[in-house]
């Protein structure tokens, strides 16, 4: 019962985060006089906003669900599915933003007024630093998570790929609101214009791929494992004999 209610706070929380980028990337919109639709556009194409929305959904509908049906059995394997899909990108994101992108504050970000300042400091701590280390212990603790097959991987791998295609492709039909360029990428080292051209851009994404698969089969290799070893407990457990009426 606690986990589920520590799931929807997570939720909450995760959601928060976005709430706050939104209010940013408006409040520097309007600022700059840059268009709000395709700030908009941009900001919800961004992977991270994407999988945090996808944590949301997963988290409520996992809370939820374990409040309805209260017991020790295994959570649904979809419910557990949609766990692993969402885990997996929130680590790869909590890794690649702090080793590749954690840089000084770009130069609008020095002209924030305080409480805008605040909200972007909020946004990128929740979603690249506090979400990560819930979803290790949601899966390293919380109750009722059901092992899956090896074939998930297929389902996990499918996500990342799907916006890796759309996001080099819309690449090259948006302009980048500020003006300096007709092309925009949410993430410098995806950009083919600039060293090493389409070849980097494709190395990196390879190599995400690569960390996608593997820390979704550690994902899954655990989920397995602490099923196995919950069956064994139920299994040495001793029988209750029962009390006559």
């Amino acid at each position: 019962m606690l986990w589920s209610w520590l799931r929807i706070a997570a939720a909450i929380v995760a959601f928060s985060g976005v709430v706050a980028g939104f209010i940013v990337n408006v409040d520097r919109a309007q600022r700059e006089g840059w268009d709000l639709g395709l700030v908009l556009a941009n900001f919800f194409s961004l992977f991270t906003i994407l999988t945090t929305l996808l944590s949301v959904t997963v988290l409520l509908a996992a809370g939820i669900w374990s409040l309805r049906h209260p017991g020790t059995s295994p959570e649904p394997g979809l419910i557990a599915l949609g766990l692993a899909a969402v885990t997996v990108p929130i680590f790869l994101l909590g890794v690649v933003y702090n080793v590749l992108l954690r840089d000084p504050p770009s130069g609008i970000a020095l002209t924030d007024p305080p409480m805008i300042a605040f909200f972007d400091s909020w946004a990128v701590e929740i979603l690249h630093v506090v979400m990560p280390i819930y979803f290790l212990l949601d899966l390293l603790f919380a109750p009722r998570r059901r092992g899956l097959p090896w074939r998930s991987l297929i389902v996990i791998a499918a996500y990342p790929l799907t916006w890796a295609a759309y996001t080099m492709i819309r690449g090259e039909l948006v302009p980048n609101p500020d003006g300096s360029n007709p092309w925009w990428y949410p993430y410098p080292f995806l950009d083919p214009h600039g060293d090493g051209g389409y070849a980097s851009a494709f190395t990196y994404l390879a190599a995400m791929t690569a960390g996608f698969l593997a820390i979704g089969a550690i994902i899954i290799a655990i989920g397995r494992f602490r099923e196995r070893r919950a069956a064994a407990r139920n299994d040495s457990a001793p029988a209750v004999d029962a009390v006559p009426v």
